[in-house]
């Protein structure tokens, strides 16, 4: 962990983590820190890129994204300008929620939302299957999320 992160900024940051709205003056009563001292550590944090944003979290339940599937893919051609031209063209389809390079028996993993099977066979046929340079897939139906969650533990 960085040397920059005292006990006071572990505190800022969990906080923030927890709750990215929090205001100031309540995140520096929790640190035991006034206002401009909080305010300075997280610019500072902010400058050195450990916080490197804020966003709201929607759910993609709610947002009827009820269907999750991971996908293997295998890469036809692994040269660098290949992985790229994939890299490229994969973020710019906005179903797939996280892609992974992987090292071992395929190349990458993406996570797919969708709002049912219809729709990720469309996402299949019509997106994924059209990125550069892929050789095959393998997909696998997500039957229930056990553990979902982002970064906590500092």
């Amino acid at each position: 962990m960085d040397e920059s992160l005292d006990a006071t900024n572990v505190k800022i940051l969990r906080e923030l983590v927890a709750n990215a709205r929090i205001p100031i003056t309540e995140l520096a009563r929790k640190v035991g820190l006034s206002k401009t001292p909080v305010a300075l550590r997280i610019k500072q944090m902010e400058e050195m890129g450990l916080i490197t944003g804020y966003r709201a979290i929607l759910s993609p339940l709610k947002l009827g994204l009820t269907h999750v599937t991971y996908v293997e893919v295998r890469m036809s051609d692994t040269r660098q300008k290949a992985l790229e031209q994939f890299n490229a063209a994969v973020r710019a389809i906005p179903e797939v929620e996280e892609c992974y390079m992987i090292a071992g028996g395929f190349d990458y993993l993406l996570k797919v939302r969708s709002p049912d099977m219809a729709g990720y066979r469309r996402i299949m046929a019509e997106k994924i299957s059209a990125l550069p340079h892929i050789h095959a897939t393998t997909s696998y139906v997500s039957m229930e999320a056990v553990v979902e969650q982002n970064w906590t533990e500092l």
